[in-house]
């Protein structure tokens, strides 16, 4: 029998809102982060940990962080989160407590290992900006961490995708120094995943010669265009999640990365085939 993979699941750009208030004046954020982890915790099997990438609270309020502690809370497996361009460190720190977080101002940088694999949690953020930047810090610290190990796979979550997607409203505002991490990923191949969220949409592409994700939103969608037309809008589209699953194998093993709307759908049902004829799907 095949060795179990390690499961990662990825939610983002919460937003949440103080009680009795709808984010943009219409999104319902909090019901949105709710039906999400009712869908982890219905997951079999259950992922063995879950990343928050960015924009817990959608003012940085620590009524915002307070409420988004409470329905994390009810998640049934480990979380951690890093923060996005709507989040400020100290709040977050104080709500969503973390020994890797350090104190003060620093950034909110942290390390996970689960079972095979290394996960490294990356603050991109810069405080009054919307476009994400490793500052020095950061880059030490994931220096470090990935020289820590040379045999242990490494996924990598950070808020700004460090690559331009084609939608102009957010390129504008995406990791500025994505080579110094580029750089980094190539000197260490233990690095199998770039993971971001920000663009409130799935995308995927290659970056520094490895798989990169964006999660998409559990509330709403920043709108498919690729015309530079302002202002930025959004809609409102089916909510997911991803799943990211590393497989053991050769060398660092493999990554894959599922799509997983959120809600409650038919099925499962079976595809009428005897257990001596094959299926054709």
């Amino acid at each position: 029998m095949a060795a179990r993979p390690v499961l990662i699941a990825q939610i983002s750009d919460l937003h949440i809102t103080p009680a009795g208030t709808l984010a943009y004046g219409r999104v319902d954020t909090a019901a949105a982060l709710t039906r999400a982890v009712d869908m982890i915790n219905r997951m079999s099997p259950p992922p063995d940990l879950v990343v928050i990438s960015g924009d817990i609270a959608n003012s940085a309020l620590p009524e915002e962080y307070e409420r988004a502690s409470k329905l994390l809370g009810d998640l049934q497996m480990p979380f951690a989160a890093i923060p996005g361009n709507h989040d400020r460190r100290t709040p977050m720190r104080r709500a969503l407590p973390d020994p890797s977080y350090g104190t003060g101002e620093s950034p909110l940088n942290a390390v996970r290992s689960v079972g095979e694999i290394d996960v490294l949690l990356i603050d991109s953020t810069v405080a009054g900006a919307a476009h994400g930047e490793l500052d020095a810090a950061t880059l030490a610290w994931l220096d470090g961490a990935l020289t820590a190990s040379a045999t242990r796979p490494a996924l990598l979550f950070l808020h700004h995708p460090p690559f331009n997607t084609g939608i102009v409203y957010t390129d504008a505002i995406r990791l500025r120094n994505a080579d110094a991490l580029a750089a980094l990923i190539k000197r260490h191949p233990r690095a199998l995943l770039v993971a971001a969220g920000h663009v409130h949409r799935a995308v995927q592409t290659v970056f520094a010669g490895v798989s990169a994700t964006i999660c998409p939103a559990g509330e709403q969608a920043v709108k498919l265009e690729f015309a530079p037309r302002w202002p930025e809008v959004y809609r409102i589209e089916p909510p997911a999640l991803h799943l990211h699953a590393w497989l053991p194998g050769d060398g660092f093993g493999s990554v894959v990365t599922h799509v997983v709307p959120i809600g409650e759908f038919p099925g499962p049902y079976p595809y009428g085939y005897s257990d001596t004829t094959p299926p054709r799907l």
